[in-house]
């Protein structure tokens, strides 16, 4: 897992090209990644997604697809959020945007993802029981449903930022 600032502080999962996806830990086993014996794989249906986010059927439930750039991506608890390192000189000064670029975002279309419990979310080309070897993070969610949208900021001249905004829904 890649950090940039003290280790332990804010942990950053990276892809190798591709989009990064948080799959319900539940169904973990049946993402296939890269790998399988179909026309197209589950890493195909991930790269198919337009957009920032996207959901795809992953088990009896779905995963979250980080779509539109590879960019390093933490879960930042405190603002319920994926931030997408775009472009920053430091992970403090990204970090530091965090409170303006959420009031500021002009924010995509929302949809609703249901999860049963917590999720990982790693390098769509690693099939889920294989993504120990690569970058992962493991975000504790509480089940049910969420509301999911996706903006990205320019929050100076030099500091861009992707973020993918799970809102808690009532039951």
């Amino acid at each position: 897992m890649a950090r940039y600032a003290d280790p332990g502080v804010t942990e950053w999962v990276e892809s190798g090209g591709g989009p990064l996806i948080a799959v319900p830990e539940a169904v973990l086993p049946f993402w296939t990644g890269a790998d399988g014996d179909e026309v197209s794989s589950d890493y195909d249906r991930a790269c198919d997604i337009d957009g920032s986010i996207g959901l795809l059927p992953v088990g009896d439930t779905r995963a979250l697809v980080l779509g539109d750039e590879p960019a390093s991506t933490a879960y930042l608890p405190e603002y319920g959020t994926f931030v997408r390192w775009c472009a920053a000189n430091s992970e403090d000064e990204l970090l530091a945007e965090m409170p303006g670029a959420l009031e500021s975002a002009l924010w995509g279309t929302e949809v609703e993802w249901r999860v049963p419990g917590a999720v990982v979310l790693f390098d769509a080309a690693w099939p889920g029981d294989g993504s120990g070897r690569t970058d992962r993070l493991r975000v504790e969610l509480e089940p049910g449903r969420y509301g999911v949208r996706a903006a990205y900021v320019s929050a100076g001249p030099e500091t861009w930022l992707g973020l993918v905004q799970l809102r808690r829904l009532a039951p």
